[in-house]
């Protein structure tokens, strides 16, 4: 069954629907549910589908071939140019689509494609009825060789679509049957791939599906993030180690280049690969964008998950020991682990709240803020900050069992103190409930907002009846 992606499809429509030349770059990391899009998009339309391979271009040429003329044909091209010429000639008489999927591994082979591309495009555009998609998992590749300044495809797509994973709240259809507590955490080791999320058996508990997909060998996700790894980059050892150090809380470039027995240097240079791929991302403190400050962390909830509990654990696992995994290891850990999963699904319900005017002032970014507290001298933080003018919003996420204490507001107030704007808003985010006395004080103070997960899942609720 599809799910979501209602906007990316109303787009990709419209753009089938104009009378004109299309030309729609799609990119994404792995799993993300791009190629899904694609085939839900062109259901009812006249289309091509090719899936360039890691192979030769003469390899890519015969299955170009047999997509063009049929699987039963005995005619190949006899190269790229006739190939395409006659994708064009389809079009000149009716809107047709034409879709190159994986395209970097098809450049890999014939390094001119973006250049005849270029050409037939120049060439045909004014007339053609051709929607033409190019759709790749390698977001460097996309960015750099097709949407870049350098490509010679630039300036030339009418659309393009970062294929993101699901937030938690667009991810809910897969969680149907459990409680917002377990939806939170199956969301938490699975994250928002579409892949991923389908992989939950809705008929066991939090617990079992753990067990089932990470911690028996024949698990889905027992040797995925090692698969991917070994299929995307070259020295899959060393980017294992830092991975895993990142998951197990290095975070600034010389502790983690220090865990990993490395020059900083290079360090950096695998960084820099694993956030071309979408696993991780480099973070500044809130309001800036370059920073000694800047911290790394990862984006991919199940590898964060997986080089946490797995990976350290593979033998045990092996052994048929994941069942006491899961009870010594994970189930010990398991607020700890959520607590940056919260802060994130705290942030993505902001974003809700503002689609929904739901806010005391419009939202366009929020983020963690961490620095030095000028009187103190000491180190502080706060989970999430966000800024419009004069007015600002500061937030606390915890992810506790215990009842929320009105202690966690006085903090608040007081972090909140360091930044000078004169109206601001203090939320404070609960995975269960608050004690009386902080209940008590907000609902003296406008300005003081309690939000619980349950709160947010009813919130969404009234906002879909209306």
């Amino acid at each position: 069954m599809f799910y979501g992606r209602s906007t990316e499809l109303e787009k990709l429509n419209e753009m089938f629907d104009s009378t004109q030349f299309e030309f729609a770059v799609i990119y994404g990391r792995r799993r993300v549910g791009k190629t899904t899009l694609i085939r839900e998009f062109m259901k009812g339309k006249k289309a091509l589908f090719f899936a360039a391979s890691e192979s030769t271009a003469s390899d890519n040429l015969l299955s170009l071939s047999r997509c063009i003329g049929g699987k039963n044909t005995a005619s190949v091209f006899v190269d790229y140019e006739s190939a395409l010429s006659a994708v064009f000639e389809i079009a000149n008489s009716e809107r047709f689509i034409f879709v190159i999927d994986e395209f970097p591994y098809l450049a890999e082979a014939y390094r001119g494609i973006s250049s005849l591309l270029q050409i037939m495009i120049d060439h045909n555009r004014e007339k053609s009825k051709l929607m033409l998609i190019l759709c790749g998992s390698s977001m460097s590749f996309m960015e750099n060789q097709v949407l870049g300044y350098q490509s010679p495809l630039y300036g030339r797509r009418t659309a393009q679509f970062k294929i993101l994973p699901f937030t938690f709240f667009e991810a809910l259809p897969f969680f149907e049957n459990y409680e917002p507590i377990d939806k939170a955490i199956l969301y938490g080791v699975t994250g928002g791939v579409p892949e991923y999320l389908s992989k939950i058996n809705s008929q066991k508990d939090v617990r079992e599906n753990i067990i089932a997909l990470f911690l028996i060998p024949s698990g889905h996700f027992f040797e995925e993030p090692s698969n991917l790894i070994k299929q995307e980059l070259r020295e899959p050892s060393t980017y294992n180690v830092i991975i895993e150090a990142i998951a197990s809380g290095a975070s600034r470039l010389n502790e983690i280049a220090t865990k990993c027995g490395m020059e900083s240097n290079k360090c950096a240079k695998y960084l820099k690969s694993l956030i071309s791929l979408g696993l991780i991302i480099k973070e500044y403190p809130f309001g800036e964008t370059t920073s000694k400050r800047s911290i790394y962390k990862l984006e991919d909830f199940m590898f964060r998950f997986w080089y946490r509990f797995v990976f350290q654990n593979m033998s045990a696992i092996v052994a048929g020991l994941g069942a006491e995994v899961f009870d010594n290891e994970v189930e010990e850990q398991l607020n700890a682990y959520m607590g940056f999963i919260f802060e994130e699904i705290c942030k993505q319900w902001i974003f809700e709240q503002t689609k929904r005017n739901a806010l005391p002032f419009f939202i366009g970014n929020v983020g963690r803020w961490w620095g030095t507290n000028s009187l103190t001298h000491a180190q502080e933080e706060i989970d999430i900050m966000a800024v419009r003018k004069d007015e600002a919003l500061f937030a606390e996420c915890k992810w506790k069992n215990a009842n929320i204490d009105i202690d966690v507001l006085h903090e608040l107030k007081r972090k909140s103190e360091l930044f000078h704007y004169p109206n601001k808003h203090l939320y404070i985010f609960a995975k269960k409930m608050f004690a009386e006395n902080l209940l008590a004080e907000e609902h003296k103070h406008e300005k003081v907002t309690l939000v619980s997960l349950s709160d947010m899942m009813d919130a969404l609720s009234e906002n879909e009846k209306h």
